[in-house]
């Protein structure tokens, strides 16, 4: 199997630092889930917010 090449979005989409906005977010067992777009070039990106203080991580890579 071979892999699928980048489209050209996704070259564009890592042409520039991402301004991530929350569009929704539910709570769940491991924390709250945010489904973020960026505002530059609309690529979306899922992160979990883990219930202590540390930082959001990306359970998705960026698309588009």
């Amino acid at each position: 199997m071979t892999a699928p090449r980048p489209s050209s979005l996704a070259v564009a989409a890592t042409a520039h630092e991402h301004a991530w906005r929350t569009e929704s977010m539910h709570l769940t067992s491991e924390g709250r889930v945010r489904y973020v777009r960026c505002t530059g070039c609309a690529a979306r990106r899922i992160d979990l917010d883990a219930p202590v203080t540390a930082p959001p991580t990306p359970l998705t890579r960026t698309l588009g």
